[in-house]
């Protein structure tokens, strides 16, 4: 079918509209990006992009992130006038309470909205782990009889996006990896929020991309056919490259008091609302759509239904043929985890004394044998962290279904293509770096907890036990600064039996994001308590590690590699002293009051915590007349146990502290 330019136009004028309503509606919004992109969002929702409204998850949609998220009516005019299940009304209440039209784009919230953007550059990241997970799938599941993935991943960037470090990180990798199925839409006004482009960016950013590896063109923004053959040219190029289009454009187009300028990119242009709508030949009345683009959008909504039923009988004819494909497929849309992950560990030896990373590589492999979607990636890192899955070769151009991602020295762009990857649902993703380069992943992992995303972090060299490199790679503050972000459990495992639990925890976790922090330096086998209560008392978060013997006179909470020395120093302080394992807080916090009475008695108010990391975080638990051993101080230059030695962590200065209080 030809490009129907004249209602398209049409449309495009319509999005506008709705646009201006909106923002003037709530006064508070973006206004540049979604009056200067109309063309484009006219001819990709129009005509070019293949997807299903009433199956906003199909499988083979074509995924449009819109990672300028600040242009969020943008998105939601186009879907609306697509025929997604987002009402005028929504429209009207956009930024409003309990809307489904939020400031910026939320995934879950808004059908049709591929991830969660606005940190400017994130949604690249998210498109290039999108593009990841559509080529894996591609690479798993079609057959010579049945191709059932092909989609295109499209990501709309502006200016800030590219600007931001991750959007270079992201975009190199996709570049080595060549994501062909990745098209990336350089919305190019020259403007940004405070001044004119210029005045902060002077690179070629077509050169830029084009030595990333990507395939470039430019094109006018607002002349419709152009911009269908430049993304018709990406979409059908065999070059084996991701593409990028240049599209310059006017922000804040139809607006000419502030179109061009930098006043045109927030909300300066809605005082001109009513002149606007004039200009666009548009009636008085707000949020209006007419008769001539509802009906086109009918129309294009017949031809979209008519492709995804033929996809549909290739699909069905590919499960009767492919029952285990099928299967396998399944289990992975629907995230199942082996109801018995924990009984294929096998135990660790008794006297095993093995590093928590050490005892993750371990514990990680039968997982993968047993979790077939499980990915995991390392920043440059894989010999440290221990977190290569060793039945499965490197992800690469010439090897799509292998499950391990060299991500380079990225750990900002390696956090946002795993939330691509979660957002599209097909596979688990995990990735790995040193605790204290989880800060370049901060923001990522923040949206992850977010969206409610099942991302796997594992961070070793979790404490000032990392010795050596001194404190420029100790965290004392960044394992308690991550248990600050709302819906992230952080998990620090104190021997490898522990770690089994940890790993098994995390993964069971559906609902949002885990972190495992382990350990550089080796660590005991904690025998003293069974086996099994160690696996499992990680799902609680917390419990009993060493019960009092008589009445109860003093707890001491402890977590990870520090709960060997509140193991040693109960039992030098002899028999009312109970030892409390306080591996996730976070899950500990969920139990029943009842459970957490019975762990941590408010009776006893003589309470020691001790963790190799800053102290304001345990008073929560230890209360007013309890104590804390840690370290408020960055780390020093020595081997570790030196360094944890020197800093107070240690059975001594927690015999000496505990004593204090009995």
């Amino acid at each position: 079918m030809s490009l129907q330019k004249e209602v398209l136009a049409r449309a495009a004028d319509i999005s506008r509209g709705l646009s201006i309503d909106a923002v003037h509606a709530c006064n508070s919004g973006h206004l540049g990006l979604p009056l200067g992109a109309a063309e484009m969002g006219a001819v990709l929702f129009g005509h070019a992009l293949s997807y299903c409204p009433r199956q906003p998850r199909w499988l083979n949609r074509d995924r449009l992130v819109l990672s300028a998220g600040h242009g969020s009516m943008f998105l939601y005019s186009w879907l609306h006038l697509a025929g997604y299940d987002l009402s005028m009304e929504q429209l009207k209440n956009f930024r409003q309470l309990h809307s489904h039209t939020p400031g910026h784009p939320e995934f879950g919230e808004t059908p049709g909205v591929e991830a969660t953007t606005g940190p400017l550059g994130q949604g690249l990241g998210n498109a290039v782990g999108i593009a990841v997970s559509g080529q894996m799938a591609a690479s798993l599941y079609n057959t010579e009889q049945h191709c059932i993935f092909d989609h295109a991943v499209v990501a709309l960037v502006g200016d800030g996006c590219l600007q931001e470090g991750v959007a270079a990180e992201a975009a190199a990798f996709a570049g080595h990896q060549r994501l062909d199925n990745l098209i990336v839409i350089y919305d190019s006004n020259d403007v940004t929020l405070d001044a004119m482009a210029i005045e902060t960016q002077s690179e070629d950013t077509m050169a830029r991309f084009a030595a990333y590896g990507f395939e470039v063109q430019r094109v006018n923004a607002h002349n419709m056919e152009e911009f269908l053959d430049a993304f018709n040219r990406a979409r059908q190029s065999n070059s084996g490259k991701p593409q990028f289009i240049e599209a310059k454009s006017e922000i804040a187009r139809s607006i000419p008091e502030v179109a061009g300028t930098q006043k045109g990119h927030g909300e300066g242009g809605a005082k001109y609302a009513d002149a606007a709508r004039r200009g666009l030949g548009l009636p008085e009345q707000p949020f209006y759509v007419d008769d001539q683009v509802r009906e086109y959008f009918a129309e294009h909504r017949q031809r979209l239904e008519a492709a995804y039923g033929q996809w549909e009988e290739t699909y069905a004819a590919w499960r009767r043929e492919n029952p285990d494909l099928a299967r396998r497929l399944d289990q992975s849309l629907a995230k199942t985890v082996p109801s018995d992950l924990m009984e294929r560990i096998p135990a660790f030896p008794e006297d095993a004394s093995l590093a928590t990373r050490k005892a993750g590589s371990m514990v990680l492999q039968p997982i993968a044998k047993a979790m077939p979607s499980l990915l995991s990636g390392s920043a440059d890192l894989h010999g440290s962290t221990n977190n290569y899955i060793e039945c499965s070769g490197d992800f690469k151009a010439d090897n799509r279904a292998g499950r391990n991602f060299r991500f380079g020295i990225r750990e900002h762009g390696m956090a946002a293509i795993m939330n691509g990857i979660s957002y599209d649902g097909l596979f688990r993703a995990s990735g790995a770096t040193f605790m204290v380069f989880s800060d370049y992943c901060r923001p990522s992992i923040r949206l992850a907890a977010l969206s409610s995303l099942p991302n796997l972090y594992i961070f070793t060299h979790d404490s000032v036990g990392v010795g050596e490199d001194g404190p420029t790679h100790q965290p004392v503050e960044i394992v308690s600064s991550l248990r600050l972000i709302p819906n992230l459990d952080v998990i620090r495992p104190a021997d490898p039996e522990e770690t089994a639990g940890a790993f098994v925890t995390g993964l069971e976790r559906t609902d949002g994001p885990t972190v495992l922090a382990l350990t550089r330096q080796t660590v005991p086998m904690l025998n003293e308590i069974p086996a099994e209560m160690r696996r499992q008392g990680v799902r609680q978060g917390g419990y009993i590690a060493r019960a009092e013997k008589g009445p109860l006179q003093l707890i001491l909470i402890a977590t990870g590699s520090e709960l060997q020395y509140a193991l040693a120093a109960a039992q030098e302080l002899g028999p009312g002293v109970r030892v409390v394992s306080m591996p996730c807080t976070q899950r500990f916090d969920r139990q029943p009051p009842e459970y957490r009475e019975q762990v941590l008695p408010a009776e006893c108010r003589r309470r020691v915590a001790i963790e190799a990391g800053i102290t304001d975080f345990w008073a929560k638990y230890v209360g007013l007349d309890g104590k804390v051993v840690g370290v408020d101080r960055f780390g020093l230059s020595a081997p570790g146990q030196t360094a944890l030695r020197e800093l107070g962590i240690s059975c001594d200065n927690l015999k000496q502290v505990a004593g204090s209080l009995v």
